[in-house]
C-alpha cells in the first residue's frame, strides 16, 4: 500500500519531481522551501491508506532542476506548477494541503484554478503582508536575505530560523546523524544544497505575496488553516491566525509547532482526514 512511485513532470521553464502514494481520493501535499517531499513523506504513509497522496518538489528545488538560467520564483508560478501537476494526474478535483510556503502555492492554487480543488488545509502559511507590522517583518526578512549576501547561507538561516519561530521559541535539539535513518539523512543534504537558490530566488519573491482574501472567502473552496499548538510568535503562526480570522474560520489546531507535521505524522493524519471528510 505504502510502495513509492517516483515520477517526473516537465514543466515551462523546469521538471518536476513527484511521488505518488496509496489508493483513493486524490491528495496533493506542497512542501514549503527550501524543504521537498521527503518533509511530508512521513505524514504521506500514514494517510496513504486512505489517499493516494501525491507530494513534489517545488521547482528549483532538490530534484526539480530548473530548464533555464536561475530566476526569481513567486507564488504564481509555484501555484501554475501545482496546477499542471494536478491536471497530469486528474480530471477531478482533489485534496490539498500546504505546509509554509507550500500553504501559499495552495492559496493561490485554490484562488486561480479553484475547478481544481475539492477542500484545501494550509497549515502555517507565512504571510507577513498581512500582518500589521507588516514593515517590520519586510525589513526582518530583507535582513535575512542581506546577511546572505554578505555571510553566507549558514548564518542567514540562522535570522530566518529565528524569524520563522519566534525570538522567543526554543531552538530544537540538534538531530544526532549516527541515528538518523538513510532517508532523513538524504534530505538533510538536498536541503543543504537547496539553500543557495532558496535564499537568492525564493525567500523575499514568496513572501511579499498577498493572497486574495475576498476570493477565498467567496469561492467555492472549503479552506481550513491550521496552526502547530506550540507555535510561538513568529510569522506563519501569526499569519495563521490572522487569515483565518479572516476567512471568517477558526485555526485548526495541529500538533507541534511549524514542523508538527513531520514531527507527529500520526495524529497530524488524523486531523487531516477528519477534516477533508
Amino acid at each position: 500500500m505504502n510502495d513509492v512511485q517516483t515520477k517526473m513532470l516537465q514543466v515551462p521553464g523546469a521538471r518536476l519531481h513527484y511521488e505518488v502514494r496509496g489508493s483513493g481520493p486524490l491528495l496533493l501535499m506542497i512542501p514549503g522551501a527550501p524543504a521537498d517531499a521527503g518533509a511530508l513523506a512521513a505524514l504521506a504513509a500514514v494517510l496513504a491508506d486512505r489517499y493516494t497522496v501525491v507530494t513534489y518538489d517545488q521547482r528549483g528545488l532538490s530534484r526539480s532542476p530548473l530548464t533555464g538560467p536561475p530566476a526569481d520564483q513567486d507564488v504564481t508560478v509555484f501555484s501554475a506548477d501545482a496546477s499542471r501537476l494536478l491536471a497530469a494526474l486528474t480530471a477531478e478535483p482533489a485534496y490539498v494541503l500546504g505546509n509554509s510556503g507550500g500553504a501559499l502555492t495552495a492559496l493561490d492554487l485554490a484562488t486561480r484554478h479553484p475547478e481544481q480543488v475539492r477542500a484545501l488545509i494550509a497549515h502555517e502559511p507565512p504571510l507577513p503582508e498581512l500582518l500589521p507590522d507588516r514593515d517590520h517583518w519586510r525589513a526582518a526578512f530583507q535582513n535575512v536575505h542581506d546577511t546572505y549576501r554578505e555571510h553566507g547561507a549558514g548564518a542567514a538561516m540562522g535570522k530566518f530560523i529565528t524569524t520563522v519561530d519566534g525570538e522567543n521559541a526554543t531552538p530544537p535539539p540538534m538531530p544526532d546523524p549516527s541515528r538518523m535513518p538513510p532517508e532523513a539523512l538524504e534530505m538533510m543534504g538536498r536541503i543543504q544544497g537547496n539553500l543557495d537558490h532558496f535564499l537568492s530566488h525564493i525567500l523575499l519573491p514568496v513572501l511579499r505575496f498577498t493572497p486574495d482574501v475576498a476570493a477565498l472567502r467567496s469561492g467555492s473552496v472549503p479552506i481550513a488553516v491550521g496552526v502547530g499548538i506550540a507555535s510561538g510568535d513568529g510569522v506563519p503562526a501569526l499569519s495563521a491566525r490572522v487569515l483565518a480570522d479572516r476567512l471568517d474560520t477558526a485555526p485548526l489546531v495541529f500538533p507541534g509547532d511549524h514542523q508538527g507535521l513531520a514531527t507527529d505524522a500520526t495524529t497530524s493524519a488524523d486531523i487531516i482526514h477528519t477534516t477533508l471528510a
